[in-house]
């Protein structure tokens, strides 16, 4: 397995919807990063999904954030 991913969810204040991120960071650096984040309510949450697309959220508007390891998916008809 070359590298273990990490789902983000975001949940979003004012919205109905959560933001879904995959990220090759560890959790501890996610963690870190909504940490400094959230202290600052005038900045911004910054993460880099593992397509290198960059997810953007006003610190403001974080309601919460789940951080967990990402479930394996099969494909086939293996079991």
């Amino acid at each position: 397995m070359a590298e273990d991913i990490v789902d983000v969810k975001i949940g979003v204040t004012d919205t109905g919807r959560e933001l879904l991120v995959s990220s090759a960071s560890s959790p501890e650096e996610i963690k870190d990063k909504v940490a400094a984040a959230l202290k600052d309510l005038t900045g911004t949450l910054a993460l880099e999904d593992d397509k290198g697309r960059l997810v953007l959220v006003p610190s403001a508007k974080i309601a919460y954030v789940e951080i967990a390891a990402a479930d394996a998916r099969r494909v086939g008809f293996a079991v």
